[in-house]
């Protein structure tokens, strides 16, 4: 996987931000490369203030439009596509996750690790609102490389020098894992309310 990734970003880096809207919007469908490892290094090189901010904008729309094609793959293929590349686990967490959250959960995706294409494909398996679940796309990944843009642009050079620091990494271990733990606890219940509503 980690192969493929590297292929994509290697081949992407060479067309700007043609490149990173094709893989922002991808990613969103179906491959596996993320589009940060394309944002960050060019909120890094950008002059202005203006480039990031298209950066920003080019990943989040791009994002969103991928992610309705997703959500059109799991329209019209149903839910033998979502069965075929997740576990039952984890179809069982993205049904209970669009059911009980709604948009708030298409949110969470977008701005959070969960697997955003999966995610689509389980939203248009079951018919959600399409225009929900585009807005709730446009603010989670808006928020997800805003953040980014904003972080890196302002304090780019001083972020860096900061991950040089031990003590950095340690308190952000710490932090990481007081958010981590809860939220894995929280993803695994998924499964379980999934599975009870099911039987229910």
């Amino acid at each position: 996987m980690n192969g493929i990734t590297d292929s994509i970003i290697e081949w992407a880096e060479g067309f700007g931000l043609l490149g990173l809207a094709i893989v922002s919007a991808s990613e969103a469908a179906l491959q596996p490369a993320p589009p940060d490892l394309l944002v960050i290094p060019m909120v890094l090189g950008a002059d202005s203030s203006l480039d990031i901010l298209t950066i920003v904008l080019v990943a989040t729309v791009s994002s969103v439009i991928g992610a309705v094609a997703g959500y059109g793959i799991g329209a019209y293929a149903g839910r033998p596509i979502l069965e075929r590349f997740a576990s039952d686990a984890t179809v069982a967490r993205l049904d209970t996750l669009i059911d009980r959250y709604g948009s708030a959960g298409i949110f969470l995706a977008a701005v959070s690790p969960i697997p955003y294409k999966a995610l689509a494909w389980a939203a248009g398996a079951g018919r959600m609102d399409l225009r929900l679940f585009v807005a709730a796309g446009l603010f989670g990944r808006g928020i997800r490389f805003g953040m980014e843009g904003l972080l890196l642009g302002l304090w780019g050079e001083d972020f860096l020098g900061l991950l040089e620091n031990p003590l950095v990494w340690l308190v952000g271990g710490i932090v990481g894992l007081a958010l981590f733990v809860p939220m894995i606890g929280w993803w695994s219940d998924l499964a379980g309310e999934g599975h009870s509503e099911n039987q229910s």
